[in-house]
């Protein structure tokens, strides 16, 4: 027996979450808390950087947040200004160097930074950067920021941050720090959330509101699309150096990213969800027993599913919460081993009934093939699979894990050719008009969707092979 990487579930990741605080005592141990509130974002690594007024700490590692940080560590951290960083873990080996936040000297002093996002042209710009002499550490297009802010001339730190910020194109949530200030800043376009909350006079940027709940932080308000904020002895200043651009928020925040507690976008996550399920119900009804979401993502939209139609919402599946990224493989194949290992049926509720199975969407159909097949063992009559999304159809470049083009199983097939290669007896998706009605958005005024549209603001004609995947992904 050895060691096998834990097969993918099938769904979109969103790759990271950002933390940072300023004017607290504690500032390393609140970033800390703050990074348990957002693992969800990601599960590869963690980092933290702390500053005292004179200089500018930093610890990070590959791992989740309980095993990056103890006491040692948290204790080297010292001052009253801090951020933090989760990556997702990707596909492939991770690499530590790619883990954040990254830390510079330059001839400003030293800076550190934390990404959500992806920029379009990180590579056109590093090729320019390695012509002119820039020698990278990692392979994450965040770094290119930081030597872009090295080479800038202006005076003035956010200055210098919004000139760097010019160059690049595509998704950022940023959040710097120096020995005396923390900046946070939002791309023109707001493709991935970024809030400010206070506690106890501190101010706090993170990336969803689920991380100042946990330290009972108050809310605020939401970094603006395209607006600089510095926090420092001084107070908060806001600046706009950036063209406006029309809004187009991340619509998967809201479909499956975000913690369901989280106000994203300034709206409540779970109310998004169930009125995707209640939506789901109202175009796509079936003659069916029982309602059963597949743990967890699918939970909250089959919850509003049962609501609208009036079927029962039953825990047909329980998902092992305890599940690590490898296991022992026996030698004994085992047919779908890696969803068994995630998902168990609870037979009582299935046998001899007709399931609406819900799930969020379904990428490369693989996973959604297995889940029906063991609902089927298991005894179910029928199986109805419900999506509360809309096909995926293209590949995402804004800052969010995605198969290429020919891997998405919708992209290429039919409705009704996906029910039958995932086996189930019906298969429905939500419409694009019925997910913008249920976030409230019905003229796409202020969402992305390319995903699922094809209609991508930023222009993305001719991304290479390194922006497919994303932090250098290996499909091989």
């Amino acid at each position: 027996m050895c060691p096998s990487t834990l097969p993918s579930d099938d769904h979109f990741h969103d790759q990271c979450g950002v933390f940072g605080i300023y004017g607290h005592a504690e500032a390393a141990n609140i970033a800390y808390l703050g990074l348990y509130a957002l693992q969800h974002r990601g599960q590869e690594s963690a980092g933290i950087a702390a500053a005292d007024g004179r200089a500018l700490r930093v610890h990070k590692s590959l791992g989740l947040v309980a095993d990056v940080f103890r006491d040692a560590q948290l204790k080297a951290l010292p001052g009253n200004i801090a951020i933090g960083h989760v990556r997702y873990s990707t596909a492939g080996e991770p690499v530590a160097a790619n883990a954040q936040p990254i830390r510079i000297d330059c001839h400003r002093g030293p800076i550190a930074v934390c990404h959500n996002g992806n920029l379009v042209n990180a590579s056109v710009l590093r090729r320019e950067l390695e012509a002119a002499g820039s020698i990278f550490q990692c392979t994450s297009d965040t770094e290119v920021i930081l030597h872009l802010y090295a080479r800038s001339h202006r005076e003035r730190l956010e200055d210098a941050i919004a000139a760097s910020l010019s160059k690049v194109l595509g998704a950022y949530s940023l959040l710097f720090i120096t020995p005396e200030a923390l900046i946070a800043a939002r791309d023109p376009w707001g493709f991935r959330p970024l809030v400010i909350g206070r506690l106890n006079g501190a101010t706090i940027v993170c990336s969803e509101t689920c991380a100042l709940d946990l330290i009972d932080a108050e809310y605020v308000r939401d970094v603006e699309p395209g607006e600089i904020v510095r926090i420092d002895a001084e107070g908060i200043q806001s600046f706009r150096p950036f063209p406006k651009e029309q809004a187009h928020q991340c619509i998967f925040e809201h479909v499956y990213f975000a913690r369901p507690d989280s106000l994203v976008f300034g709206r409540n996550v779970l109310e998004s969800r169930l009125s995707l399920g209640r939506q789901l119900a109202r175009e796509a009804p079936a003659a069916a027993d029982t309602v059963v979401p597949v743990p967890d993502s699918g939970m909250p939209a089959a919850m509003g599913y049962a609501l609208e139609s009036g079927l029962p919402f039953e825990w047909g599946l329980i998902r092992n919460h305890y599940v690590g990224r490898t296991f022992i493989e026996p030698k004994q194949s085992i047919r779908s081993f890696g969803v068994k290992v995630k998902l168990n049926p609870v037979r009582s509720v299935l046998v001899g009934r007709r399931v609406v199975l819900v799930d969020d969407s379904i990428v490369r159909g693989t996973t959604s093939r297995k889940i029906v097949s063991m609902v089927r063992a298991a005894g179910a009559r029928e199986v109805h699979v419900r999506i509360s999304s809309p096909p995926t159809t293209g590949p995402c470049y804004y800052g969010i894990d995605t198969p290429l083009r020919s891997e998405l199983i919708a992209a290429a097939h039919s409705v009704d050719e996906i029910r039958r290669f995932i086996g189930a007896d019906s298969l429905a998706y939500l419409s694009q008009e019925g997910l913008l009605n249920a976030v409230g958005d019905p003229a796409e005024e202020r969402f992305c969707t390319a995903c699922f549209s094809g209609r991508y603001p930023v222009d993305v004609a001719q991304p290479d092979a390194a922006q497919l995947r994303l932090f250098e992904k290996a499909r091989e």
